[in-house]
């Protein structure tokens, strides 16, 4: 599998990611183990996670499974912290916290450091410069290689990104950011995008297939072993199940059709290759699925049938985004 340098740094990663979302939940060991196996097997390294995933499941399979199935010098391992189960405060981006966090995930992972750490959610009630502190504790005291953020809008990436590349001292420069990207969800591409681009940090898309409906397995009905027609999943891809959305999926299944491939290999083939994308993250529930994403390698998809994709999924983005003057 092809490797990318993650932003402007010297980490290379996977051009495709293995997200573990439903592990230690909706995936169990033995699928866990498969498709971790098929992952490393076909050259992937970036393996993404985080601490609230399955209630830190996710984090403590993924340790079970390295080195005795997977040696941990192959793997890019990238967790989360930031997020709480708390109805009155869904994010706490404190020094405290986030360190803390970072103890208990290395722990369940069963290593010393990740490779990159990512604050999984701007906390509005936590001075940005005290969370991106916890940041350069963290790689200073070697328990994470590299840092990120994670569902930051357009102004807070921008903010801090700059903030650790103009404040006095030893800052550690934003590697990366995650976010949802698709073409059922192309709303980073109004500031996001451009302030990533701008600042040398990599994108890692999560539900780069939108949330599995892209792959067209919604299209007649909801397959009874899916996303959508699971109890606590549900709500997650109903949004994309919208006239809107039938449109676009529409469009990759005849683009699939006309290259005698997939709509799953069409849709992930565009958000991997747009401007600054470095790895999309596949969030697979077997190894059967995750193989067939990870036969998009091959795929690359012609300048028309791009610009198909673009024209039919197009956000509409007016003033400020554009120059003023066009409009």
């Amino acid at each position: 599998m092809e490797q990318r340098h993650l932003g402007r740094t010297g980490l290379r990663v996977s051009r495709i990611g293995l997200g573990t979302l439903t592990w230690g939940r909706d995936t169990d060991e033995h699928d866990a183990a498969d498709m971790l196996k098929a992952f490393w097997e076909a050259g992937g390294t970036l393996v993404d996670t985080a601490d609230v995933y399955g209630d830190g499941e996710a984090e403590y399979l993924l340790g079970q499974l390295i080195d005795g199935l997977v040696p941990r010098r192959d793997l890019v391992i990238s967790t989360k912290a930031g997020s709480v189960p708390d109805p009155d405060r869904r994010f706490d981006g404190s020094r405290g916290h986030l360190l803390a966090a970072l103890d208990a995930s290395l722990a369940r992972l069963g290593t010393d450091h990740v490779d990159v750490w990512h604050i999984h959610a701007f906390d509005p009630d936590t001075p940005l410069e005290e969370t991106l502190q916890a940041l350069d504790l963290a790689v200073s005291s070697g328990r994470a290689r590299y840092a990120g953020v994670s569902n930051f809008c357009g102004w807070q990436l921008a903010k801090a990104a700059t903030w650790q590349l103009a404040a006095p001292g030893t800052r550690t420069r934003l590697a990366s950011t995650q976010l949802e990207y698709s073409l059922l969800q192309r709303g980073i591409e109004r500031e996001v995008l451009p302030a990533a681009l701008d600042l040398g940090v990599g994108l890692l898309p999560s539900s780069p297939l939108g949330r599995g409906v892209l792959t067209g397995k919604y299209r007649h009905s909801t397959p009874q072993d899916s996303r959508g027609a699971s109890e606590h999943l549900a709500p997650f891809v109903e949004p994309y199940l919208d006239d809107t959305a039938t449109r676009i999926v529409d469009a990759v299944t005849t683009a699939a059709d006309g290259l005698a491939v997939t709509p799953l290999q069409v849709a992930l083939a565009w958000v991997r290759d747009r401007p600054g994308v470095a790895a999309p993250i596949v969030g697979a529930r077997n190894a059967q699925q995750l193989t067939a994403a990870l036969s998009v390698e091959a795929l690359s998809l012609p300048d028309e049938i791009c610009r198909a994709l673009d024209d039919v999924s197009a956000p509409v983005h007016r003033y400020p985004d554009h120059d003023w003057s066009t409009l």
